[in-house]
């Protein structure tokens, strides 16, 4: 049995409590068949922590995380907040987590299961058996740079500034995650910016292939504009193994590369900081889908993303990546039973609760455990 792990569980608003709940049958399930044990915290994120504390994130809730081995993350926001002042909004509990634990690098799976290829809107041969990690870089580029801002210039007009800035080592240790995931993977990586019309861009590119001829000239790098890319993401997404690429960017080939597989239910994301001499990154795991407030409370949301985001926390926080696999592939042969939740439905599929594809999951964990 693997050592305790220290998780925190900030199951967040919405969907997040009832998708949560079904990462922690997964992790009951480890437990009762001695395959790991975790010490097991829980608190409050977003909206839940503003209505409990005036804040979106506590100092003591920030303090848990920074201890923890790893952080799953529900969802945050919803309606019921957005009157709330922007410094009080229940994203800003999830920007302070990402920004005091110092994670820089976002990991956006893009997988399509044989079950769902025919719910992607591509056309089948376009998608069948898509496998790509997409890393965006997540704590620097223009939605952090200084100066930012509106300002009056005279004559009932304004001016709105953002910058783009990088340094040589934000661009660096960025890669080094990307280069690294490759190894692993089919090892070849595609560097995405501007570099045609952006000096941060050409920074980008020559900082990207300057770190790869140093240090992992065994990895196949390409570079690729950020335009182009979009294009290539809807032509022929296989061409692609890791894509890694900036703050702006990344957030939006992340989303494009996402609805690839056909729905937002489906996606788990792995945020990560810098390893320690030890080898211990922070790390932060959540399920892309959002809150999704619209279901919340009927037993319909899809745990999936959310249990595939503790995948990725047994493999990338815990090294446990035959326990990993094995979630993997329990989701794998769940969805080629056919069972759906509503997201993600099909004729002649049978709909299931919330509860009941959490189960399904962890019956599937005992049969491949024999």
């Amino acid at each position: 049995m693997t050592a305790n792990k220290k998780l925190l569980i900030l199951p967040g608003d919405g969907i997040g409590p009832e998708v949560m709940a079904e990462v922690e049958r997964v992790i009951g399930w480890l437990s009762d068949h001695e395959r790991a044990t975790f010490d097991v915290g829980n608190g409050l994120v977003g909206g839940a922590a503003y209505d409990a504390h005036g804040t979106p994130l506590t100092d003591e809730t920030m303090a848990e995380a920074m201890n923890a081995d790893a952080v799953l993350l529900g969802a945050v926001g919803g309606p019921k907040w957005d009157g709330l002042a922007f410094e009080v909004k229940p994203e800003r509990g999830l920007l302070r987590l990402r920004k005091e634990m110092e994670l820089f690098a976002n990991l956006r799976p893009a997988v399509v299961f044989d079950a769902l290829a025919d719910a992607s809107t591509l056309k089948l041969d376009v998608v069948q058996g898509l496998d790509i990690m997409i890393v965006r870089e997540l704590t620097g580029g223009i939605y952090f740079g200084e100066p930012r801002g509106v300002e009056d210039i005279g004559g009932g007009e304004r001016r709105g500034v953002n910058t783009q800035v990088y340094t040589t080592p934000e661009i660096h240790r960025v890669l080094r995650v990307a280069f690294e995931l490759a190894r692993k993977r089919s090892n070849r990586v595609c560097s995405v910016e501007k570099a045609n019309v952006m000096e941060s861009g050409l920074l980008w590119r020559e900082e990207a292939q300057k770190i790869h001829d140093a240090e992992f000239a065994d990895v196949e790098l390409s570079h690729m504009y950020a335009d182009n890319c979009a294009m290539q993401l809807v032509r022929d997404p296989r061409q692609f193994d890791v894509i890694v690429t900036d703050n702006l960017f990344g957030d939006m080939l992340s989303d494009e590369a996402a609805m690839l597989t056909g729905s937002l239910g489906m996606l788990p994301s792995a945020s990560l900081g810098a390893a320690d001499e030890s080898g211990r990154r922070k790390a932060l795991y959540e399920p892309v889908h959002g809150s999704a407030p619209d279901i919340t409370g009927q037993g319909a949301a899809n745990p999936l993303a959310c249990i595939l985001s503790f995948s990725l926390c047994l493999r990338y926080s815990f090294a446990m990546a035959a326990d990993a696999d094995m979630i993997d592939k329990a989701v794998e042969n769940v969805l080629a039973g056919g069972m759906r939740t509503a997201d993600i439905m099909q004729d002649g599929k049978a709909r299931v609760s919330t509860s009941v594809m959490g189960e399904a999951v962890t019956t599937e964990m005992e049969k491949l455990l024999g």
